[in-house]
């Protein structure tokens, strides 16, 4: 987390501790806090009014919500949605579930770039299309899908449109008005903000249950407590990503990413970056092919010298599956499936951390292709 973050959770926590939904003096103290905050984040994305926003627990939460139960409350309009072959876990298993209740799921393919085609969504729109779901930006190889476009799109048809924006949010910039975003998923801790913590934008008018029953917080829409620490964390980590903010982490990662690959290349470590290394794409994300290095023992060495890097999402990192990113980008026999890691970068990184990770990595792979050579012979 942000330094100014954490020591405003601290502030909070030592003095607003009442429950917003209290009438006494300390319940409205932190309704006072909790308002504030929402203003701060409903500025962040343009919203029409505040309480367009929902506080959740993250971007599962708001995934979950923002898909099941909007496809639910809209089954008499049809049973067919849309989303691609690349999004996060929580969007892909929420459709899943929705797929074991009956409705239709199209999953729109993309290039090896990490995109889909506009085309290919507009040839899937139906009249029975109640929810296009698909991401602003992917976690695995940093790819931005056309978020402005697809929303002009689906807006002229019977769907709503959703976004995880879990990855995209805080490092570019999003307008929920002028892209036609009805829903929006977000996750604080990608901001240098708390975890387990994220919102809903919820257009207005956008009728559906609250996937949490309980009580009545959140103007009914989402039961349970607000955590107001954490939520004036939140917003403390939006005020610090500003649009020049965001441009200038945008242009910091990017010289990382260059460094990186510029460096490996210079101790002859042949490496591709899968996706694109495009202007526009979350600079913050990197997906790098290894020839002929198992993500596995490149994986083990890096955490032996102190780095952490992934051979895909961070919530599928455990798992031995290949990623579904790079499989669908690249299909299931390509070796870059197995031989490829993602790094990440965050705003404390800095030109000496990825001079370091050079030389770590030039050392593994010479060790591993030396070993794999030893053992041919």
């Amino acid at each position: 987390m942000a330094k100014p973050v954490v020591e405003m959770m601290s502030k909070m926590m030592l003095e607003v501790y009442g429950n917003a939904s209290s009438t006494h003096y300390y319940g409205r103290k932190a309704r006072s806090v909790l308002d504030d905050s929402r203003h701060v984040i409903a500025q962040s994305i343009n919203t029409r009014k505040d309480d367009e926003i929902v506080f959740t627990s993250g971007g599962t939460e708001s995934d979950n919500t923002a898909i099941i139960e909007s496809a639910l409350a809209r089954k008499s309009v049809g049973r067919h949605v849309i989303t691609t072959v690349i999004e996060h876990e929580a969007v892909l298993k929420s459709m899943e579930y929705l797929e074991e209740l009956g409705y239709e799921v199209t999953y729109l393919p993309v290039d090896e770039k990490g995109c889909i085609s506009l085309y290919d969504l507009k040839d899937s729109l139906r009249e029975d299309t109640i929810l296009v779901s698909i991401m602003a930006g992917n976690n695995e190889v940093g790819s931005r899908m056309p978020i402005h476009e697809i929303g002009q799109i689906v807006s002229s048809s019977n769907a709503w449109f959703h976004t995880d924006a879990v990855q995209a949010y805080g490092l570019i910039d999003i307008d929920v008005q002028k892209d036609k975003i009805d829903l929006l998923s977000t996750s604080a801790h990608k901001l240098n903000g708390p975890k387990f913590l994220g919102f809903l934008y919820r257009r207005d008018g956008l009728n559906f249950a609250p996937l949490l029953k309980g009580g009545d917080q959140e103007l009914k829409r989402r039961a349970g407590t607000e955590n107001i620490p954490a939520i004036a964390g939140f917003a403390e980590a939006v005020k610090i990503v500003n649009n020049e903010e965001k441009k200038a982490r945008q242009r910091k990662y990017a010289g990382f990413k260059q460094q990186l690959i510029n460096g490996l290349r210079s101790n002859q470590i042949e490496v591709e970056v899968n996706g694109e290394l495009a202007p526009d794409n979350l600079q913050h994300v990197l997906n790098l092919w290894f020839k002929g290095c198992s993500r596995e023992a490149l994986l083990t060495n890096l955490d032996l010298n102190g780095v952490a890097a992934s051979a895909g999402s961070a919530c599928t990192a455990g798992s031995i599956e290949p990623s579904h990113v790079l499989t669908a980008m690249y299909g299931k026999d390509s070796p870059r499936v197995f031989e490829s890691l993602r790094f990440s970068f965050g705003y404390q990184n800095t030109t000496a951390d990825i001079e370091y990770l050079i030389n770590v990595l030039t050392n593994i792979i010479s060790r591993v292709r030396r070993s794999k050579a030893d053992g041919i012979r």
